[in-house]
């Protein structure tokens, strides 16, 4: 049983992946005991299942993105987030607490727990390994209240709008507070679920309707008829 990657190697269609006993996952195909890749992408293998996990439609972090990050797995003095992204980003103690973190006395969930959401900073990214996120500056930091919704991370441009048009349409129309992240990920927090729920309702509008001309005028004439 031979592999002839590294994890989350970029890998192309055709790539010879394995041999041996192995157990082909997404975008692997068999062959004469062999493993190739069928897509471009990230190899990965867990419990002897090789995959690729396809980089179409999925968000690569850079430095500087900011990201709205959920809290999967809680180490002595980190944090892994899903970041909507083939890679995990990795919030160390440092780069959230304003306080030294002491594993031996008090656990990281008590901070922050699994499912929560934070919004970081992407600080560091070589697709080596895993980014590095901080959560220290201003406006940053974990998610107490609101709606966060997924959206096409392709459309996050749109959603912005030119020079920042759309947002700011979005939050003059409805005086909510919208952060819309790097990764695709949108926080809103209105003055009820109901005026939050009628926001994502316009966001998904601007994410369908992205390619159309007008969008602005007839996302706004949808708020003032929600509003009536």
């Amino acid at each position: 049983m031979t592999t002839f990657f590294e994890p989350r190697q970029l890998v192309s269609p055709g790539t010879l992946l394995a041999e041996g006993n192995y157990q082909p996952g997404f975008n692997v195909y068999r062959d004469d005991g062999k493993y190739y890749a069928s897509m471009v992408g990230l190899a990965d293998i867990r419990n002897n299942v090789i995959s690729v996990i396809p980089l179409r439609g999925c968000y690569i972090p850079q430095p500087g993105d900011v990201v709205i990050g959920k809290v999967v797995e809680c180490i002595s003095t980190a944090w892994m987030l899903d970041i909507r992204s083939p890679y995990q980003g990795v919030l160390f103690a440092s780069e959230f607490l304003s306080k030294p973190l002491n594993p031996l006395k008090e656990e990281a969930r008590r901070y922050l727990d699994v499912g929560e959401m934070v919004v970081a900073t992407v600080m560091a990214f070589d697709r080596t390994r895993n980014p590095s996120l901080t959560a220290r500056d201003h406006g940053l930091g974990k998610i107490h209240r609101g709606t966060v919704i997924d959206v096409d991370f392709t459309r996050v441009p749109r959603i912005i709008g030119k020079k920042g048009s759309m947002i700011t349409m979005l939050k003059k129309e409805t005086g909510a507070q919208i952060l819309v992240a790097q990764n695709g990920r949108v926080w809103i927090s209105g003055k009820s679920r109901d005026e939050e729920a009628v926001i994502a309702e316009a966001i998904r509008k601007i994410e369908a309707e992205a390619h159309t001309t007008g969008l602005t005028d007839r996302v706004r004439e949808f708020l003032v008829n929600k509003r009536r």
